[in-house]
């Protein structure tokens, strides 16, 4: 009587995922884990939190295909929002890509500080994505917004998401460099402006250095120039009460609030991130 032939069991995408997860540490990706299943879970045009629920199923050529072109871009430090084509920011969804800044955690302390009071009209400096401007409207249906960035494709990302989640009527955006040919006046002018030194350049994961806009990261020199401009402007351009909010280098509190003490602005607050870090600067004009 013959043997029975042994069955070789099926590749799962249990075995692909670790293969993966090993394959990014190796190539020194943090967060190796994490990244391997947010690409997986995009490779097979699932939902994240469905993940686990098919990782005993056979794999499949076509979507196996797919995974391995988002390993082979993740492996030259693309970051995982460039291959996935959307990062998420307070609870949203937004489109990125190569021309616009990452949203990051962080800025949602800007974002939070900016609804803690009625808005009529906002004006967001470096719009980029649109998604600082786009969240505070979401949160404040009844106001209206201006954003303004010096790049053309920035502001096509940006009008791409302001259709995503229905704010067109709410809001418009124009390119300018900050305030410069802006018009009228505003209760709220928010900005996250490019705050890197350019000695601090090098040192920056290659995530960031490598793939995101230079012109967004850094405005060269000590990281401070943008906040002189726009603090010196700002002013004339808010309303009796009206706020200006800005994102900052954890370095960079004392420098910026003199900067708005020098432009007139009053009751000066420093807001913290998650970890505890100098993040945002708030200032008001009283008269």
């Amino acid at each position: 009587m013959n043997k029975p032939a042994t069955k070789t069991p099926p590749r799962t995408w249990q075995l692909i995922l670790s293969s993966a997860t090993k394959y990014l540490a190796e190539a020194g990706i943090e967060n190796a884990q994490l990244d391997a299943r947010w690409l997986l879970a995009d490779a097979l045009e699932i939902q994240r939190d469905r993940l686990t629920l098919i990782l005993t199923e056979a794999i499949q050529p076509a979507y196996l295909a797919k995974f391995d072109s988002h390993l082979q871009r993740r492996c030259q430090h693309e970051p995982v929002s460039h291959i996935l084509g959307t990062r998420q920011f307070f609870g949203r969804e937004f489109k990125v890509t190569r021309d616009v800044l990452d949203p990051r955690p962080e800025t949602e302390v800007l974002v939070q500080a900016a609804i803690e009071q009625p808005i009529d009209r906002i004006l967001d400096l470096g719009t980029g994505s649109g998604c600082i401007l786009l969240s505070i409207l979401a949160e404040m249906p009844k106001a209206y917004g201006l954003g303004t960035d010096i790049s053309e494709a920035a502001l096509t990302v940006a009008r791409h998401n302001r259709k995503q989640h229905n704010l067109v009527q709410n809001c418009t955006f124009a390119q300018a460099n900050w305030l410069a040919g802006v018009a009228g006046s505003f209760d709220l002018i928010v900005a996250n402006p490019p705050y890197i030194s350019e000695d601090e350049m090098a040192d920056l994961a290659p995530e960031i250095r490598d793939w995101e806009p230079k012109i967004a990261l850094t405005p060269g020199g000590n990281g401070l120039g943008a906040y002189k401009e726009i603090a010196a402007k700002a002013y004339e351009r808010l309303t009796v009460d009206g706020r200006l909010i800005v994102e900052i280098g954890p370095s960079q509190a004392l420098a910026v609030v003199a900067m708005f003490q020098e432009a007139g602005l009053a009751e000066i607050e420093i807001r913290h991130d998650m970890d505890g870090r100098d993040r945002v600067v708030i200032g008001r004009r009283l008269a």
